[in-house]
């Protein structure tokens, strides 16, 4: 039995192809193979050797069936490699005869989005995200909105419905991304360093506004921070975004949520129908600002006795169109493939911003 199990078992492992294995099977455990005709013999025997020999004979033959099995799994994966790599064929190619698809590219505000990101991460700015539908006291009263200003009217908000007997105030589709700012000083607290891109949406639609846009806000809180703070950190920005040296100008303003406030213009010059940022007499008006009014800073849970902070807010739109001479905002979100093609961004293109910052 021992020479049995050595003969065929070796005869396996050198099977290079399933007929030769397929003839050992035959040979060993066939109807007329070497271990069948042995099995046969145990009706011979006496029963004492059938006792020691007939486990004997199972098991090698199981042995046999076993090694016969992994032999052909084993060649069976050798023939398929072969096959894949003489038939290879690239499934990312368009098929035969079809037209090219052409490729995809990545949406302007998608990429002002990415550089925005990559400056102010830069500068030790985390970015923090919240819910596009807001309740009514984080848009509004936690930023000190009082209920008769304007922003708060139907036709400027779109507010969600309630169900009947619902007396609850209404949600609405943020109309700015500020609730983030308090959402992130309720979790984290103070010392802060945060912007937060996103969605935005607000009943108005024409060259300049749609309906849904998108916003950056940003929000500083420490202990000494200044409205000097706030202009270092913007013209800081908009050097590394627009590639070239720009100033500013802050006029006072008002807003609800910052006390002072400003409205920020930026250094520019109008030539044939453009806009050519960082040179010329004129200025440009881009984002509003200031200093955290202290009732926003406890609304966020945060003292205005030991911390102060600067906020800002831009649209990340306006801002594309601005770098890259878009002259409608509404093509934005036209899914003009051609208007996609000409203003679109490959795939593996790195923004390019300004060293230095």
């Amino acid at each position: 039995m021992d020479d049995l199990r050595a003969k065929y078992l070796s005869r396996i492992d050198a099977a290079t192809d399933e007929a030769t294995l397929e003839d050992t099977r035959l040979a060993a455990i066939g109807k007329k193979g070497e271990v069948s005709l042995a099995m046969r013999e145990l009706g011979r025997m006496t029963p004492e050797e059938r006792q020691e020999a007939g486990p004997r004979l199972n098991a090698l033959k199981d042995e046999i069936t076993s090694a016969i099995a992994a032999r052909k799994a084993a060649l069976e994966d050798a023939a398929l490699e072969e096959r894949l790599s003489r038939e290879w064929l690239d499934v990312t190619l368009p098929a035969r005869g079809a037209p090219d698809p052409g490729r995809g590219t990545i949406h302007p505000v998608s990429q002002v989005w990415e550089e925005i990101t990559a400056i102010f991460g830069d500068m030790g700015f985390a970015v923090a995200e919240g819910p596009q539908v807001e309740s009514d006291w984080y848009n509004f009263d936690a930023l000190n909105i009082p209920a008769h200003h304007p922003a708060r009217q139907e036709h400027d908000t779109f507010y969600m419905s309630r169900a009947a007997g619902d007396d609850r105030p209404p949600h609405v589709l943020r109309t700015h991304t500020s609730p983030v700012q308090i959402r992130t000083m309720e979790a984290q607290g103070a010392p802060l360093r945060v912007i937060c891109p996103g969605r935005t949406f607000r009943a108005d639609y024409d060259q300049t506004h749609t309906p849904m846009f998108h916003q950056v806000e940003g929000l500083a809180l420490d202990r000494d921070i200044s409205m000097a703070h706030l202009k270092w950190v913007l013209e800081q920005f908009f050097t590394a975004f627009f590639g070239t040296e720009v100033r500013t100008r802050f006029r006072a303003s008002h807003f609800p949520f910052t006390e002072p406030s400003a409205e920020v213009d930026i250094q520019c010059s109008f030539e044939g129908g453009t806009v050519k940022v960082g040179e010329g007499d004129g200025w440009l008006e881009v984002l509003g600002s200031g200093m955290v009014h202290p009732k926003v800073l406890r609304a966020g849970g945060i003292d205005p006795e030991q911390w102060q902070g600067f906020a800002f807010g831009m649209g990340i739109d306006r801002l594309a169109m601005l770098k890259y001479g878009i002259p409608d905002l509404r093509a934005f979100f036209d899914s003009d493939l051609r208007w996609l093609r000409h203003y679109g961004f490959g795939a593996l293109q790195v923004p390019t911003l300004r060293a230095g910052v």
